[in-house]
């Protein structure tokens, strides 16, 4: 008798709740298992977990195979690029059989010892060639990863942290500008409250400060007397800044606390070090607050008041001599307003003083500003790729601006550690779905752009055996959705249409980039398509590729994902039989839609932390972030068309007596962004309601938060275990 038949179904019990709101009853049947403190209830989901296990009992072999794959390719026991800062070379490193980092430095004139060790035994490094730009200071030193490093300096051992916890993150990781001191903080639950510690570099004690229940970040002032950080409400809302001076008795004191639960605040610094800066934000507001670095103890003062609509960042720069904000905004600009963001300057005394400097462009996503001593960085998006350009600074004002380019079809790049303000390089970062991520420094002042690292993918990977490409879906209103693939060249037979796994998120306007994944080449390996469908609601094309997928004109975000499902069934590069959704968290509420909307033309649905019942959530204020939220969904709870249309496309009220996909949602019972609840009542639903014998499974971790298990080793065997299910629901699963 095999396991699958030993293990039944859990079918959750029944208990009505009346939820009412603008005359509209709805009957929630499952609304008990929110209680996690109730016994029955932890019951439940471990009983769903028991038949979820037993029902891929027979893919556990494929789930070591995929492991195995995911470890062999991985080069366990590495070395990040060194980053300088100070009078020190940063950088963290891995070690075989160790889930977390470690995070060091060693001096820079010992690193200069080790590179010329280094360069005397035969290895190779770019420091002799740096010297003729005149930045040989500043190339990192080539430290090798199983070898000692003179005077290395072990500043946090995550493992020695997260010993005896089943679930570690660590929050901050911040060194006081002088060197001296080092700000952390640790999460061991999952639940994103984290406590804040404190650590003397110099004699590598700890010291007696410690603040529990505070946000991940940490802030410096100038001197390091004092440490900004943040603490959240009842509903996970980070609302308040406190200052701690280290080594005092007396309380924190509060400096900034904002009422309004549609905002949220954080703290930080500017990259001159000459400001402190407190952004308070909502999905469509912004307002800064801002303080001298070196008089911690003075009154932020406000840098333009917050109005309705109007979104800004600010950073310090020294133009011509002359202290700036350079700030990005998208209020109007002409008559017209700047949805796609404008770059302006402004004097430090006088920052509603506003002089355009990039205006607006309807095909150009201006994102941000990063100032340094002698030139600007800017990140922008075109054509939904992201950009990065250099603006020289001169005496006189501004130089000529150089976009970098690369030749690739797709790609991503953005800038990577860059924590001095005179620094003669500037480190990027570039990937791809077929490129691993290269680290580079690029030198302004020549052009000259030098790879320092690309990641190490073990095992012979070539680039040459993947392609990437770019596609076009059209929806049903005329819009062009965009595609991306990438597959293994040969792995299928030309014209047959092959396995494929769409991934689809588009919410909050976050983009959903190209980017290279060594566990991902289990699944191209066995001939499978790899796709994401880049649907509105995202920030891909524009703020207006946002702007077209949330509230009131959500369901594009859904109708996309299915537009881009049928656009690849059409051209025969998949079958519905062959196609799997995936997406997490809003993606997760994207697949559940989809599998209301379509069911037909998938054969399967993996969900993580999904976001299926949304109607109920935030109708809910009292739930972690859901004020925080109404700018996104809008607010059912004021506005009947909004509740109208949230019920219409809430992927739990929406199930129906039909046949669905394969069905696969992983959640976390510590999860406070998108509560275990959601699926749990999903997946209830489903399996009383739903028609056909389409396999349904629910795993909870039970012992971690939004972004699922901590530590290396155990995320992949959970990605291993999605993969094997996706391969399986696929037929592409061995025997």
């Amino acid at each position: 008798m095999s396991v699958e038949s030993v293990v039944a179904a859990p079918i959750a019990k029944t208990v009505p709740t009346e939820r009412v709101h603008h005359g509209d009853v709805f009957v929630d049947e499952y609304e008990w298992l929110r209680d996690k403190e109730d016994p029955e209830v932890i019951s439940h989901l471990q009983a769903e977990n028991a038949y979820t296990e037993a029902q891929t009992a027979h893919l556990q072999g494929l789930r070591e195979k995929i492991f195995e794959e995911i470890k062999s390719r991985t080069q366990e026991t590495d070395l990040s690029v060194p980053t300088r800062m100070g009078d020190f070379w940063y950088y963290s490193r891995s070690y075989e059989g160790k889930q977390y980092g470690v995070h060091c430095r060693c001096p820079i004139d010992a690193a200069a010892g080790a590179t010329g060790a280094a360069e005397a035994a035969g290895v190779t490094t770019e420091r002799t060639a740096d010297a003729a730009d005149g930045i040989d200071a500043w190339t990192p030193p080539r430290l090798e990863a199983d070898s000692e490093i003179p005077g290395e300096q072990v500043l946090l051992d995550s493992n020695e942290l997260a010993a005896g916890h089943a679930y570690f993150a660590l929050g901050a990781f911040s060194v006081s500008h002088d060197g001296n001191l080092l700000a952390y903080s640790v999460d061991t639950v999952g639940d994103e409250r984290y406590t804040l510690r404190f650590k003397d570099l110099r004699s590598g004690e700890p010291l007696a400060d410690e603040i529990a229940g505070t946000a991940p970040g940490a802030t410096w002032s100038l001197d390091g007397s004092h440490v900004f950080y943040q603490t959240v409400d009842e509903s996970w809302r980070p609302d308040t800044v406190w200052r701690h001076r280290l080594g005092a008795t007396e309380s924190d004191v509060r400096v900034f606390h904002e009422p309004d639960e549609r905002y949220w605040v954080s703290i930080g610094s500017t990259r001159s070090e000459k400001y402190l800066m407190i952004w308070v934000g909502s999905k469509i507001t912004t307002e800064g607050w801002v303080l001298e670095s070196d008089n911690p103890e003075g009154e932020f003062r406000i840098l333009m008041p917050r109005r309705e609509g109007v979104e800004y960042s600010a950073e310090h720069a020294v133009i011509g001599g002359d202290d700036r904000f350079l700030i990005l905004h998208n209020d109007v600009v002409d008559g017209v307003k700047a949805e796609n963001f404008v770059l302006a300057e402004a004097p430090v005394d006088d920052p509603s003083n506003l002089t355009l400097l990039i205006g607006h462009r309807d095909d150009v996503r201006l994102e941000d500003v990063d100032a340094f001593a002698d030139h600007l960085v800017l990140s922008y998006r075109r054509e939904a790729l992201t950009r990065v350009a250099v603006w020289p600074l001169t005496a006189s004002g501004y130089g000529e601006r150089r976009e970098l380019e690369f030749d690739l079809e797709l790609f991503a790049v953005g800038t990577g550690a860059n924590p001095e303000w005179a620094q003669p390089t500037l480190r990027i970062g570039l990937t791809s779905f077929i490129t691993p991520m290269r680290v580079f420094d690029y030198v302004p002042a020549t052009g000259a752009l030098l790879l320092r690292k690309e990641q190490p993918v073990l095992g012979g990977y070539d680039a040459n055996d993947y392609e990437q490409h770019r596609d076009w879906a059209v929806a049903a209103d005329g819009t062009r959705v965009p595609i991306s693939l990438v597959w293994k060249k040969g792995a299928v037979a030309e014209g047959e249409p092959k396995p494929l796994l769409l991934y689809g998120y588009g919410s909050y306007e976050a983009s959903m980039d190209p980017s290279f994944s060594v566990a991902r080449l289990s699944l191209l390996d066995r001939g499978m398509v790899f796709a994401v469908a880049h649907v509105r609601g995202g920030g891909e094309m524009g703020r207006l590729w946002y702007e077209n997928g949330k509230t009131l004109t959500k369901k594009n975000t859904f109708t996309d994902f299915v537009a881009a499902a049928r656009h690849l069934i059409d051209t025969g590069v998949t079958a519905a039989d062959r196609m799997i959704a995936d997406g997490g968290s809003a993606g997760g509420l994207l697949v559940g839609a989809v599998a209301n909307l379509a069911p037909e033309l998938f054969r399967g649905i993996l969900a993580n932390v999904p976001f299926v019942d949304p109607l109920t959530s935030i109708l809910d204020p009292s739930l972690p972030l859901t004020v925080i939220e109404w700018d996104e969904w809008g607010n059912p709870l004021a506005d009947k068309d909004v509740y109208e249309y949230m019920k219409s496309y809430s992927p739990y009220e929406n199930v129906e007596a039909k046949d669905y996909p394969a069905i696969l949602a992983v959640t976390s019972l510590n999860d406070t962004r998108v509560l275990y609840v959601e699926p749990a009542k999903w997946v209830a639903k489903l399996r009383a309601t739903k028609t056909g014998d389409a396999p349904l499974l629910l795993k909870t971790e039970m012992s971690a938060g939004h972004g699922g298990v901590s530590g290396r080793y155990e995320k992949w065997k959970e990605v291993a275990f999605e993969h094997a299910w996706v391969l399986d629901t696929v037929g592409l699963a061995e025997e």
